[in-house]
């Protein structure tokens, strides 16, 4: 079953990510994700996620594909025009990848290259819209295509945004331009989740609630105090207190997973470069 076809039906759908390295060696990635392989049904390949400077996404997701694995392109808004942007996305076409995540990319003052201009020509919602467009044989400025492409397209929406509806207004616009799935920020917090499960219930799109994989309690606590994720203080406990810190974090991961299963369409796994360690995560899922 194809990761577009996992959407359309009524499977709980697991995704993960894959970072490309910063190099060619590709080895790996490779072997990570034949470990993945027929565990997981989307590899997410980021797109110079945090702004650092990696292997191109679009390589990286033909190469993933070769090896039977289904690649979801992820494309930012960040580094390229529209121009770019169009070009990619038929390249990725005739490529015969059709899974793309939109989403704007971290500022590059956040990252290795900080004297890089920011382009920003289009926004996620105007993106997903040259998509669309795209499918329907004309470009951005009402030229004929020959040949047009077709897409499965999703966005990123964060549940711990505050206010939350500004978020979801944002998100219902995606929907309307095209998503048809949605990932996540990690969320740790059940009450959180209920909400906004609830908030999102009669959305027209499948949601992958993010879970990430706490490698040590330094790690929980960075999170929770400078990047504003509630992490409870039982989480952070259970990993300081733990011979092995990550096998405590795999069996949390799990845990979350359980969860959530019963009450959203799907999990997106991130693993931050440890994605050999998912298999057992989900080993850990009841």
């Amino acid at each position: 079953m194809t990761f577009k076809e996992a959407l359309k039906s009524k499977k709980f759908i697991i995704t993960a990510e894959l970072f490309p390295p910063k190099g060619t060696n590709i080895q790996p990635l490779l072997e990570k994700a034949r470990l993945l392989r027929g565990k997981i049904d989307g590899f997410n390949v980021t797109d110079n996620q945090r702004a650092v400077m990696r292997l191109g996404s679009l390589a990286i997701c033909r190469l993933l594909q070769e090896q039977g694995c289904d690649p979801i392109l992820q494309m930012t808004c960040r580094d390229r025009n529209r121009i770019a942007l169009e070009s990619d996305l038929l390249s990725a076409s005739v490529l015969g990848i059709e899974n793309i995540l939109v989403l704007s990319g971290d500022h590059p003052t956040q990252g290795d290259h900080k004297e890089a201009k920011p382009v920003y020509d289009l926004d996620p919602v105007q993106l997903l819209k040259t998509a669309r467009t795209l499918e329907t044989g004309v470009d951005l400025v009402g030229k004929k295509l020959d040949g047009s492409p077709q897409f499965c397209l999703g966005a990123v929406v964060n549940p711990l945004a505050d206010p939350l509806d500004l978020q979801l207004a944002m998100m219902e616009k995606k929907i309307e331009a095209g998503a048809e799935f949605f990932q996540t920020q990690p969320i740790f917090d059940s009450k959180l989740l209920e909400t906004f499960v609830a908030k999102t219930k009669e959305f027209n799109a499948k949601i992958l609630i993010g879970v990430f994989l706490l490698k040590s309690a330094q790690v929980a606590i960075f999170m929770k105090e400078k990047l504003g994720i509630n992490i409870s203080s039982h989480y952070i406990d259970r990993l300081q207190q733990a011979t092995s810190p990550l096998d405590e974090g795999i069996t949390i991961a799990g845990e979350l997973i359980s969860q959530m299963k019963p009450h959203v369409d799907g999990v997106h796994i991130m693993a931050l470069g440890m994605e050999e360690h998912i298999p057992g995560i989900l080993n850990k899922v009841k």
